[in-house]
């Protein structure tokens, strides 16, 4: 189900009540792009801590901005043992723009060409996507409209205006008191700013916003008073009709918060980045505070990916490289539970996906990650016993297998390969550090260590000292395979890096020992045989 700024405000009532009968919500995000590559020094790596690959990223959040929300709402059926019905639903969002608020954002051209491939509708995105903000973004508005210091967004939106009022001024010379005139075709903010404009330009006006569009109602100053202080329609209630409408999808996003349900997602961490960003507050330049506030938001987070990988290993499944070969893996005779596993059906108005395949549709890929997820927790729940035995399987019995999983994000390039939300990170299992020692190869830079190296695997690599590169890579036969190749090479020796042993500080530190230890012994020796003065 498709959902733009249209349909929206009627859809509320029916969100609010499926959410608040979930067991959990699959969820997947679509952006404008992924990671800036001005700056080098800002690339991720796999040098990177945590906190430092927070930061990094952190910038390209902020440069960029979402464009589709995919959320894949799954409830068990009340009756049926081990049924579940998935509402899946595709949120088109824009940025707000009102008043003083005016985001900028970047397009990246790969990520525009990405999701063209796959049909992303960018006219539904342009035109009529539902607007959204932050806390900060929310609380700037309403100081703003409660000032009344405020204006009009665009020059376009200003020639519309203006025609606005000479459309009704012209009205107002020949109209009597109580007369009335509809301006169709007008709604969303620019409906609240034209009646802003009018109240504010002609003081014998009143002006109502109804299904067929903005009444204009021709009064007396009296009168006119009388309904700017009526109990039905003050001026602050109007204010908060704005500020409600303007904060659109962000009514939805607290909706969600307050209901506490488990989000799912794979390899999820810009997701959350995202939704802290655009609609909870700014991300915050600490990193500790970033998982705190996720934490606090929504208390249970899988990561899908975290969970497929350690299956992979288990199960021994052919190698799959995204989110949709993982499903079809595990909806296929390869997965010895497929027969036995939960019954997933869609509703209704999403039938559109049991009879269509749809990858890098977001609604499609959120309801992929919750289907992912109770297929494995059924997996995981043969192994720990018999789930056939069991009369009658519910959520909270996979949700309590899954618990080794719950709040552990994958990281993607770091110095750890996940995170732990609600906790201190886990210690790096990565391949040991190697380091590389250059001979007879003047001015060698980085980019060409990593060419000399990228037929045989992939590695990062960073400058130690003048002649000397630390490699590192995710994958430990690739460490292995390079200190066969390059132990004994003419010119590019590699070796274990060890702290003690090639440390510049520590090396600096030897060095001077040696020398201070040296001049001793001389010392000694001298004072030793020098003749004694009797």
């Amino acid at each position: 189900m498709d959902v733009g700024a249209d349909e929206f405000a009627e859809t509320l009532s029916f969100l609010h009540d499926i959410i608040d009968e979930a067991d959990f919500v699959g969820l997947d995000i679509e952006f404008t792009g992924l990671r800036s590559n001005s700056s080098r020094p800002q690339q991720i790596s796999l040098f990177d801590l945590p906190s430092e690959w927070y930061m990094k990223t952190r910038q390209s959040v902020q440069q960029f901005t979402i464009c589709q929300i995919g959320l894949s709402v799954f409830s068990s059926i009340e009756g049926e043992s081990n049924k579940y019905v998935a509402h899946s639903c595709n949120f088109f969002l824009f940025p707000t723009t009102f008043g003083i608020l005016d985001s900028e954002f970047s397009f990246q051209a790969s990520s525009v060409q990405f999701l063209n491939q796959y049909g992303f509708d960018y006219n539904k995105f342009l035109k009529n996507g539902i607007p959204y903000m932050n806390e900060e973004q929310e609380k700037k508005i309403r100081e703003s409209i409660l000032r009344g210091n405020w204006r009009v967004r665009s020059s376009l939106d200003k020639d519309q205006i203006k025609v606005v009022i000479d459309k009704v001024t012209r009205w107002l010379d020949l109209a009597e008191e109580g007369d009335r005139m509809t301006l169709p075709g007008i709604a969303g903010f620019q409906a609240y700013e034209v009646q802003m404009v009018l109240r504010q330009a002609l003081p014998n006006i009143w002006t109502v916003l109804k299904d067929e569009g903005v009444i204009v109602k021709k009064v007396s100053q009296p009168h006119r008073w009388y309904l700017e202080n009526a109990s039905c329609d003050q001026i602050r209630c109007w204010r908060e009709e704005i500020v409600l409408s303007a904060r659109g999808f962000s009514v939805f996003f607290k909706m969600l918060v307050r209901a506490q349900k488990p989000l799912i997602g794979h390899n999820m961490m810009m997701d959350l980045l995202h939704l802290h960003e655009k609609f909870y507050k700014p991300l915050p330049e600490s990193y500790d505070e970033f998982k705190q506030n996720i934490h606090n938001l929504f208390p249970v987070i899988i990561d899908t990916k975290n969970v497929t990988k350690d299956i992979w290993k288990e199960m021994r499944f052919p190698r799959v490289s995204n989110l949709s070969e993982v499903y079809d893996v595990l909806s296929s005779d390869l997965n010895p539970t497929n027969s036995t596993g939960p019954e997933i059906i869609h509703a209704s108005e999403c039938e559109k996906y049991a009879e269509t395949k749809c990858p890098h549709e977001a609604g499609y890929d959120a309801f992929l990650c919750g289907s992912v997820l109770l297929k494995v927790a059924h997996l995981l729940l043969e192994r720990v016993h018999d789930a056939g035995s069991v009369d009658e399987l519910t959520f909270s019995q996979y949700l309590d297998v899954l618990e080794p999983y719950v709040n552990q994000v994958n990281l993607i390039r770091a110095g750890v390969p996940k995170i732990n939300l609600s906790g201190p990170d886990y210690p790096s299992i990565r391949p040991p550090v190697l380091i590389l020692t250059v001979k007879r190869w003047p001015g060698v830079t980085e980019h060409q260590v990593y060419r000399e190296f990228q037929n045989l695997c992939k590695f990062d690599v960073r400058r130690f000292t003048q002649n000397q590169f630390l490699l590192l890579t995710n994958k430990f036969k690739d460490a292995r395979s390079v200190l066969k190749e390059y132990r004994s090479h003419p010119t590019l020796q590699v070796a274990l890096y060890r702290y003690w042993k090639h440390s510049p500080n520590i090396t600096c530190l030897l060095k001077v020992c040696s020398i201070i230890t040296t001049w001793a012994i001389v010392a000694f020796v001298l004072g030793r045989s020098s003749p004694r003065v009797r």
